[in-house]
């Protein structure tokens, strides 16, 4: 007698009795077959209780012990549970058909049922894998701004791709091969579905090997509204904190198909940079006097270029026998000349200004607003709120230091401006207002 006829036998001992004792033979299977599951239940609580009290605790003191925390992460992830299912369904697997020998349908529906079940086993093992992995690659300082959770995405798409083929073959009882053959005629209605999922996975795979952007970069996306920090880079959305604190979730694929700002290079450099413009009146330019040089000398962040710019000026109309009565002729100074210099020696003198980078002060084309004097500079300090503050400090001084050279800024009339002109000059000692 071999093994498996003395096991058949085994699990006919009670049936037979039953027989034996004249009850009738289908009661006596029925009962058999009752009596040999809550057998098989009981071994099976048993396998697990083993299970969890001594294989599961045994590998949780094992990643205890090592250095890594990658297994750490498993265990967070029920890997060791899963792992655990395994000698259960490799009892159940080898003892239930011969426990439903004498039932050849139920065998049939019973493997059915256990392949499924040992796909999705397989899927969730894997899975858990892929999450303990995710996991600690977040930890690493190298992977802190990669996308890694569009790679895990792509993986678990693949993965339970797959899984629902050998499903569906497993119900179809068609080969996986000839199934996967089958479906060729589907692909362009499989390429519609999964349309939006498929340029995820493109774009996603171009943003990273690219470096387009990574987790913790300041981009500005006007389209969708999105102003402020990567937290969250997915197969199909890119999620971005805005300094509201509200959250925009926006398309991965729309960035690299469209055009969106990017701060990571300012984020990078050693300042950020400051550019902006006030706006001259043209007719308050004009050449200095001798009186205008008295005045401004007094100023002490240029009192000595002044000086020794105005003695190389009269060096020059010296040598060249300019008349000088004429302001016009020859060489002379300016007051927009000498506030763009004090502009320039106040940045150079600031100590929120970054000194090892541009710092310059210049004209731009006049506009019928006036002339622009652009100031830009780099404020060593890039946190927002603080670059803002820098930003302000500068230009309130700069604003408030027009007047000493004489100019004037321009501003657009406002109402009472023109009410104000009209009483002046059209009735005299009238109040139009």
């Amino acid at each position: 007698m071999d093994i498996e006829e003395g096991f058949k036998n085994l699990i006919c001992l009670f049936e037979n009795f039953l027989i034996d004792q004249g009850v009738n033979s289908t009661v006596a299977i029925y009962l058999n077959l009752l009596l040999n599951i809550l057998i098989l239940i009981l071994i099976i609580f048993g396998v697990n209780y083993l299970i969890k009290n001594f294989v599961i605790e045994a590998f949780k003191s094992f990643t205890n012990k090592t250095t890594t925390s990658f297994d750490d992460f498993l265990i967070k992830t029920k890997f060791p549970q899963y792992i655990g299912q395994i000698l259960p369904i490799y009892i159940i697997y080898i003892t239930v058909p011969y426990i439903l020998f004498e039932f050849p349908l139920a065998i049939k529906s019973f493997y059915f049922v256990v392949d499924i079940y040992i796909i999705l086993l397989i899927v969730w093992i894997i899975r858990s894998i892929l999450r303990g992995t995710k996991a600690y690659l977040r930890t690493l300082e190298s992977f802190h701004d990669k996308p890694v959770e569009s790679y895990i995405q792509v993986v678990m798409i693949i993965v339970w791709l797959f899984a629902l083929l050998f499903i569906v073959a497993e119900i179809t009882g068609k080969d996986v091969i000839n199934f996967i053959i089958s479906l060729g005629a589907a692909s362009a209605i499989l390429l519609l579905i999964f349309k939006d999922t498929i340029l995820g996975f493109v774009a996603s795979i171009q943003v990273s090997v690219n470096d387009i952007v990574r987790i913790g970069d300041w981009i500005t996306f006007s389209k969708y509204g999105a102003d402020g920090t990567v937290t969250e880079i997915t197969l199909a959305t890119v999620r971005v904190q805005n300094f509201d604190n509200t959250f925009t979730s926006i398309p991965t694929y729309s960035l690299i198909s469209e055009s969106f700002q990017n701060w990571r290079g300012m984020q990078e450099s050693p300042g950020r940079r400051i550019k902006r413009s006030v706006f001259i009146k043209q007719n308050s330019v004009k050449f200095i006097t001798s009186e205008d040089f008295e005045k401004y000398k007094k100023i002490q962040l240029i009192a000595t270029y002044l000086k020794d710019r105005q003695d190389e000026i009269n060096e020059y109309n010296t040598t060249h026998e300019v008349d000088t009565v004429l302001p016009l002729n020859g060489r002379n100074q300016t007051n927009l000349g000498i506030f763009r210099k004090y502009i320039d020696t106040y940045l150079n003198n600031h100590s929120a200004v970054h000194k090892e980078m541009y710092i310059i002060v210049r004209h731009l084309q006049p506009t019928d607003h006036g002339i622009p004097i652009e100031i830009l500079c780099f404020s060593r300090d890039k946190r927002w709120e603080n670059f803002e503050y820098i930003t302000a400090d500068i230009f309130d001084h700069v604003i408030a230091a027009v007047s000493y050279f004489d100019l004037q800024l321009f501003e657009a009339p406002s109402g009472d401006d023109l009410r104000d002109y009209l009483d002046k000059q059209i009735i005299p000692g009238t109040n139009l207002k």
